[in-house]
């Protein structure tokens, strides 16, 4: 194995055909990856202090031996992507160029002659890359400047596209475009045939070993292109700081999640999980690139980690504070993160009192958990939580919160306190994922003296055994099984105690009344028990009506006066953006389709208050979380592209077609038609399903 550094365009240009071979994947990359080289490309072609651009490796073995006559090609067993890639920009730049030359070297006949042809060479031989499958046709007939095939491949039609339409917009940037080109550099590593082990190699450049983290790469990206005395002080001063807050061991974690929840607060856009550095990328680029801009960005970053470490760490100084960040991040609802880094930074700007700031936390509490409780879906809270920092009138805080969270529909509601209430006293909480925070929050509820429900045990009044003494079935009733089946994890029989093994399984009379038994408790929680004769499903029920009250007033609902909150409540937005239904000519007035799209319409939303309607230029797009359908108005029917996978779609009609990885407009992977009135209620019940899906 030998591995040289080497200019790109050099080492194509010396060698002779890169041949993928039948068991590599076809070509993969989207328009995203794409983008980011072409980015890349421009940025070191215009910097004149850049002397190469590093765009990975190539891993070949050759083919066969040397003969005489010829080169054998060279079997590509890592970096195809980049390599296929790289041969798009050449051909459309060729295409583009014609008889000029911008840049020496860069013409449409020396671009194909040295990089994308041997000219003298026949048949597949003429070509310096081969490709596999589906896409080998598509690439020779691209490279040949032929029509393409019927069933050609759709990624390397749309790459090649999007590169033709990149060029017909930078007509003036092609000098920068090819010296950025000339600047690629790659690693040629070339395997020995018959001592070299390709897969072996392969594996280990793809290993599932530990990878550097988000949090090496951030950090390597702001220092690495430093002067070696600006990084020490970047890294003095900001990033071991961050590295001893977030603790030796944990810190790649600890720091790769801050930086999601930073980046979602201040791009506005929620990274993936493993694009957190691709995401900080385009984030610090978008600012000014120059050193002295690095200073303050890792300022700020520490700033915000510091915010992070008080309130997700247990590092708050401020005991009030820390008890609240505390109950909250037991709820484990971590993509409350980024609006209380939001809300962290008006505290510590003097915009928000610490009063303030515990009510907006106290707030953000009562509404995850009443959800909870009522068994809402928690899908739509990563982006409904950061939301409400636009809502936010900063000059009425509170009152802008409150309104906020009263004005939320359907499915992102806050539930009311009957709705709270009612499912409070009825849900499983022994097998809640928070019991232990439910009890304790209600124990502690208005004490000074805190409890510590650690301390404690959960008991069931009423036992869990199935195998219920005589005693307890007779003051069940003839009913026993299915009163123990239905109450037994409920609100109303749950309490804490000290003695549950001297409990055990003995009936109410004598837990009430033995030694440490609940007539003795000191707990809140069991207030009201040495009253009680007779331990049944009327007492249960009671119990839990009693605790829910004070589970209302703990987990509380915001108030406002109807005038006040009437001045928050959103206009529903129909129409948004530039375009509107008169850009649809198959939908005007007098057109056929407009009767059946007006009902349609309509139907569409009566799904729910969260429906918004955006008209596109060549679509009509539905919204809840994100599209759930999308119409495209043709003259004599509407076409309609239903986001859900096609196989995840029931449909006893068979009227809809799959069109995955087919070009469209509209999002999804469903296509469906809809010409009169009669097919509507039918198609309905398709476009439900991508709607309930989300909100699901």
């Amino acid at each position: 194995m030998k591995a040289t550094e080497a200019i790109l365009l050099e080492f194509l240009k010396k060698s002779p055909q890169f041949v993928i071979p039948i068991y590599q994947r076809p070509y993969a990359w989207t328009k995203k990856e794409c983008q980011q080289l072409w980015d890349d490309i421009l940025r070191t072609g215009s910097a004149a202090n850049a002397a190469g651009h590093f765009v990975g490796s190539i891993v070949y073995v050759e083919k066969g031996l040397y003969h005489v006559s010829r080169q054998e090609g060279l079997l590509v067993i890592d970096g195809q992507q980049r390599l296929t890639t790289v041969m798009l920009i050449l051909e459309a730049l060729a295409r583009h160029l014609g008889d000029s030359e911008p840049l020496d070297g860069f013409s449409a006949m020396k671009i194909r002659n040295y990089y994308l042809l041997n000219p003298l060479e026949k048949d597949e031989r003429a070509f310096k890359l081969l490709l596999t499958q589906t896409d080998k046709t598509t690439w020779l007939a691209l490279a040949s400047q032929r029509e393409l095939p019927k069933d050609h491949s759709i990624r390397l039609a749309e790459n090649f596209e999007f590169f033709q339409g990149k060029l017909a917009a930078a007509s003036n940037d092609l000098q920068v475009l090819c010296k950025g080109l000339a600047k690629l550099m790659v690693v040629d590593v070339a395997l020995t045939r018959g001592q070299d082990n390709p897969q072996l190699i392969f594996e280990s450049m793809n290993s599932t070993g530990r990878e550097l983290s988000q949090a090496d790469l951030i950090r390597n990206f702001v220092l690495m292109g430093l002067e070696p005395s600006h990084q020490t002080k970047l890294y003095d001063e900001h990033w071991r700081p961050m590295e001893l807050a977030f603790g030796q061991e944990s810190y790649g974690e600890h720091f790769d999640s801050f930086m999601r929840h930073y980046l979602t607060l201040t791009t506005g856009d929620i990274p993936n999980v493993r694009g957190v550095y691709e995401a900080f990328k385009a984030h610090a680029r978008s600012e000014d690139p120059a050193a002295s801009k690095l200073d303050s960005l890792a300022l700020e970053i520490h700033q915000f980690a510091r915010y992070y470490c008080a309130m997700a760490l247990g590092k708050e100084s401020d005991a009030d504070l820390g008890a609240a960040f505390q109950d909250l991040k037991e709820l484990k609802v971590d993509v409350a993160y980024p609006l209380l880094l939001g809300l962290y930074h008006d505290y510590k700007l003097n915009v928000l009192s610490k009063d303030e700031l515990i009510e907006c936390v106290r707030l953000l509490e009562s509404y995850v958990f009443r959800r909870a409780v009522c068994g809402i879906p928690t899908n739509s809270l990563n982006k409904t939580l950061p939301s409400f920092l636009k809502s936010i009138n900063k000059k009425k805080y509170i009152e802008s919160l409150k309104a906020t969270l009263l004005n939320l529909p359907s499915y992102r509601r806050m539930p009311n306190d009957d709705e709270f209430k009612r499912e409070l006293a009825v849900r499983d909480l022994y097998n809640f994922p928070r019991k232990s925070y439910w009890l304790r929050r209600i124990e502690n509820h208005n004490r000074k003296e805190r409890v510590p429900v650690e301390e404690y045990t959960i008991e069931h009044i009423l036992p869990q055994n199935v195998d219920l003494s005589a005693k307890w079935r007779e003051a069940l009733g003839p009913e026993w099984q299915t009163v123990q089946e239905r109450w037994v994890h409920t609100l109303g029989n749950l309490t804490l105690t000290g003695y549950n093994s001297e409990y055990s399984d003995r009936p109410f009379q004598e837990k009430r009344d033995m030694k440490g038994g609940f007539k003795e408790s000191p707990l809140r929680l069991n207030e009201g028990l040495r009253a009680i004769e007779k331990w049944d499903e009327t007492a249960i029920r009671a119990r839990a009506a009693r605790l829910s009250e004070i589970a209302k007033d703990i987990w509380q609902l915001p108030v406002l006066p109807t005038e006040v909150l009437a001045e928050y409540v959103p206009k529903r937005e129909i129409t948004s953006g530039e375009y509107t239904i008169a850009d649809h000519p198959h939908l005007s007035e007098d057109s056929l389709m407009k009767p059946v799209f007006d009902r349609l319409r309509a139907e569409i939303l009566a799904l729910d208050p969260c429906v918004t309607e955006e008209f596109r230029k060549l679509y009509v797009a539905y919204k809840a979380e994100t599209n759930f359908v999308d119409i495209v108005p043709q003259a004599k029917r509407l076409r309609l592209t239903i986001n859900l996978e096609f196989h995840e779609l029931h449909d006893s009609r068979n009227l809809a077609r799959d069109v995955t990885n087919l070009g469209r407009w509209g999002n999804g992977d469903v296509d469906v038609g809809v010409k009169e009135m009669e097919e509507i209620p039918y198609v309905m019940g398709l476009i439900r399903q991508a709607f309930e899906k989300q909100m699901t």
